[in-house]
């Protein structure tokens, strides 16, 4: 349990608010989310930014939730986006496009137009293809594309692999030997205007010496684009910091930041994050019902407890065999069995957790825990 989801008088509560209560006015599935929660985490990042030149942007691609964008706006949040609809939302939610950096590998003619258009802070460009079309429709608009390259470091975060995004073998980025000579290419375009550098190595990391090895390989880069007269102003370190989904041993915010601004020396860098899970990935919940248990007829079978979520609301199990701890929302004493704990759509990976030792019985609620990044984000309609 956390400060913000936890038993009261038996039952569990977001903050004040019982879990019970939220099923009974929208049923089931569905996700909760903390505001206090969500609050707290930013706070961890910013107050140990407290003085500096830092935006800290929070990358919506973990949970675009319009009540969520709008929260951290008003926070003071800056916007990591990967899409036209993403901007989109930033937009509608209240946030401000002269604080989004638009990232991502694939950004169409439409999606770069509207960006100039918008006038976002940056673009994180990904391939030397991607700086020719920017370059080319900036000067049909007659708009300057502020633009920053996103750097593959060549560092290996030690995570799951779907989220490592830091090596040669991953599509994102440029690689790290070929960025010199990219910038020298940008900063003789018209209509475009060399403003950062840019990583962002994986998701999920639990140990600061990746993200500090990336940092210093960047900083080289930095230091030899100024002897050549290229003056960047900002330096994106992108996110990965990791969140506890067990009893993993997480990265505290206020010594990763220490490090990073001992790293940055005397530099006049505006130093930029792109914090998603981190951020929200503990501050929500996912509810759902149990609909019947099936009972192993041998001493070899498998119980299964069958619940109305299903991959289709939380596919992180499933893809990446994610571990979410699964809890009652009415708190028992009584004797548990050994469930797996599966949903209703058609497919034997249609799971959302396994082995799990559970007192339940049809129309229990069961709260699966930190689901607040890259679940109601990644639900689909499957199965309809």
């Amino acid at each position: 349990m956390t400060d913000f989801f936890d038993y009261k008088n038996g039952i569990m509560h977001a903050e004040d608010l019982s879990l019970e209560r939220v099923s009974e006015q929208f049923g089931t599935p569905t996700y909760v989310y903390s505001k206090a929660a969500l609050t707290t985490a930013y706070q961890s990042f910013a107050n140990a930014c407290a003085g500096r030149d830092v935006l800290i942007c929070y990358a919506m691609k973990a949970n675009s939730n319009l009540a969520v964008i709008n929260h951290f706006a008003k926070l003071g949040a800056g916007f990591d986006i990967v899409s036209g609809g993403e901007l989109a939302r930033v937009l509608a939610a209240g946030g401000r496009a002269d604080q989004v950096l638009f990232s991502g590998v694939g950004k169409t003619v439409a999606e770069i137009e509207q960006g100039l258009r918008a006038d976002v802070l940056c673009f994180n460009i990904e391939s030397a293809q991607e700086l020719e079309r920017v370059a080319q429709i900036a000067a049909r608009l007659q708009i300057t594309g502020r633009v920053s390259f996103r750097v593959n470091p060549e560092v290996d975060a030690q995570t799951h692999p779907y989220i490592s995004t830091g090596l040669k073998e991953n599509k994102f980025g440029v690689e790290f030997g070929t960025a010199l000579d990219l910038y020298r290419r940008a900063a003789k375009l018209p209509y475009i205007e060399v403003t950062g550098i840019d990583c962002h190595i994986g998701s999920q990391l639990l140990d600061t010496a990746p993200l500090l090895e990336a940092m210093d390989k960047l900083l080289q880069l930095v230091d030899q684009l100024s002897s050549e007269g290229i003056v960047l102003h900002h330096l994106d370190l992108g996110g990965g910091v990791g969140i506890r989904y067990t009893n993993e041993k997480t990265i505290d915010p206020a010594a990763y930041l220490s490090e990073v601004f001992k790293r940055l020396g005397t530099r006049k860098l505006k130093v930029m994050f792109e914090f998603g899970r981190a951020l929200v990935g503990n501050a929500g919940v996912l509810l759902t019902e149990v609909q019947y248990l099936k009972h192993a007829t041998s001493s070899d079978g498998k119980h299964f407890c069958v619940v109305d979520a299903a991959m289709n609301d939380l596919i992180r199990p499933a893809l990446y065999q994610s571990h979410h701890r699964i809890e009652p929302v009415r708190h028992s004493t009584a004797a548990t069995r050994v469930y797996d704990v599966v949903g209703p759509v058609c497919e034997s990976g249609d799971f959302l957790g396994k082995n799990r030792a559970l007192n339940a019985q049809p129309g229990d609620l069961l709260a699966v825990m930190s689901a607040g990044a890259y679940g109601m984000v990644m639900s689909s309609n499957y199965n309809s």
